[in-house]
Parts: C-alpha cells; structure tokens; sequence
C-alpha cells in the first residue's frame, strides 16, 4: 500500500497577500497624492540570505506593460511596505530588500491603469507649465485671490508698488534700466505681505470657532505642501495661497487648526473640519484642480 501523500497546506502567495492590504497613502496633506502604499507586513517574514540584499539602493528597470516599456526606479530600503510615486522623472519604487523583483513586477502590472493614468497626468502637468509660462511685462496678468490682477508698469526714479483694488490693478514703479528679476521681487514680496495679512486676518477666526489657540503662523515656500501644523501649534501657510480664492484659503486655515484637535486625517480629523467650515469638500475639491503650473514662476 502506497505512503499516503502528506497534506499540504496552501498559503496564500506573497502579492495576494499585498493585493489585500493596498490601500492609498496620502502622504500630503492636500495634493492629491501620486503615491500608492501596498503594505507587506502580514506576509511571508524576511529570508535569512536573500539575493535581493545585496541590490544597490537604486536602479533603473524596464518592464513591458500595455504594449508600452516602462521604466521605473527601483529603490530598496528596510520600509516594510512598497511603494508606487509618480515623480517628476517617472515612476519610482520603494520596496523592502527582501521582497522578489518578481513579487514586484506582478504589483506593476496589477496597478498598471492607476500608473499609466498619473503617468499621463503628469505629462500632461508639465506640457501646462512650459505653456503658462507668464510674461512678465506691463499689461500682464497676476492671478490674486482668485481674480486676475493686471500689472501697470512705470519708469520713476524710485520703485513702489500700489494696488488699484478698485480697478484691480497694481501699478509698479521701476527705474527705466530695471531687470525683469526686479520686477519679480517686488511682486513677490507684495503678494508675501498680502499673504501673511489676509492669513492673520482668518486664523483668529476659525481658532476661535473651534476653541483652540495656536502659537504662530508663519509663512512657507514648501514644493508639496499647502500648510503643516506641529503638536506645539506652529502653523505655516505657503503664502501661494494668495493668489486663489478666500474660500480655499479659507479650506486650508481651517485643515491646519483641525490638526490642533486630531493630528492625523482620521474620520474624526474630517469632522472636526466640517465642524468649522462645512463648505470644506468644495473647497478641496477647487484646490485639488490647481497646480503649480498654473502660478506664475519668481
């Protein structure tokens, strides 16, 4: 009589196990984020000698996905999960050292239409900016809280800068042998104090609606960020928020003081939100519909 075959226990493969923990990862806290997280710590534990170890932290790959080659960065690290980011350079991947480059090309090509779409996205974003670029020359236009501010130059002997609310202009005086960076600089540092005025003037506000005190409000430069809040109260507003519309600025006051109650973007954090601007979902959603290709470059 034949040995009976042992049984086999079945275990589910390692990129079902990451197909059911994907979940999004919005690690901004208000663009709409081109990353994906696929968590992998409830799947198989890391080998002991494993191939993979030995990969430099960064390297360039190709893969065959729609008919198209795609390449795509491949980082390593000790992370515990991998991740998908559409960069400015392309799609980039972080993936702990000991997960399978097989593992990670079938999360490709399970993810291939969210990648291929921010892909597009992203080209698309670019082609804008090299077409918005502003010309910065009298009769130009300034986008300012949410309208168009037109710009009036003049030659003086001095240089000053006047906004004309009235007539939604801002008049700018330069010396005749100006350079265009000049000109910049003082638009710049207008659109700065107008920043720094109109976010004191809403911070109070919305504070006192929701019954918190902060400790300062700063003004911030970030590439990615719109605000940040720290547990100690210390808000920074990115002062490109002057050029849109007082109900965003509005959206984004009120995000960063919510942080004072929950730090997290938890249900909670979202009522907390609503609580104090229950317009917030059509705020976001018209902040979502900018980028920085639409702001002029200093």
């Amino acid at each position: 009589m034949p040995a009976a075959k042992p049984t086999r226990t079945t275990k589910p493969s390692l990129i079902q196990g990451l197909q059911r923990a994907l979940q999004l990862d919005f690690f901004n806290d208000l663009f709409g984020s081109n990353e994906i997280k696929v968590d992998s710590r409830s799947t198989s534990p890391k080998p002991s000698n494993n191939a993979t170890e030995n990969t430099p932290p960064t390297r360039k790959r190709q893969i065959l996905i729609q008919d198209q080659v795609l390449e795509y960065e491949l980082r390593r690290s000790k992370r515990r999960s991998i991740g998908f980011l559409i960069a400015d350079e392309g799609l980039r991947i972080t993936a702990p050292r000991w997960v399978t480059l097989a593992d990670i090309e079938q999360a490709i090509q399970e993810k291939q239409h969210w990648i291929i779409s921010k892909l597009r996205e992203k080209r698309e974003l670019v082609n804008k900016r090299l077409q918005a670029t502003m010309c910065w020359e009298d009769g130009a236009r300034l986008p300012y809280l949410g309208t168009q501010l037109t710009l009036r130059i003049t030659h003086q002997s001095r240089t000053a800068v006047v906004h004309d609310v009235e007539q939604n202009t801002l008049h700018i005086s330069l010396r005749p042998d100006f350079h265009e960076q000049q000109l910049k600089d003082l638009v710049q540092n207008w659109l700065r104090q107008e920043a720094k005025r109109v976010f004191n003037q809403r911070m109070p506000v919305f504070a006192q609606r929701l019954g918190v005190s902060y400790h300062s409000m700063s003004l911030s430069s970030a590439g990615t960020r719109w605000g940040s809040c720290t547990s100690q109260g210390k808000i920074r507003l990115n002062w490109r928020l002057i050029h849109f519309s007082p109900e965003i600025i509005d959206y984004v006051v009120a995000h960063e003081l919510s942080h004072l109650r929950e730090m997290n973007h938890s249900p909670q954090f979202w009522a907390t939100v609503e609580s104090i601007y229950p317009e917030y979902e059509h705020a976001k959603r018209k902040l979502r519909q900018h980028s920085s290709a639409d702001l002029p470059v200093f």
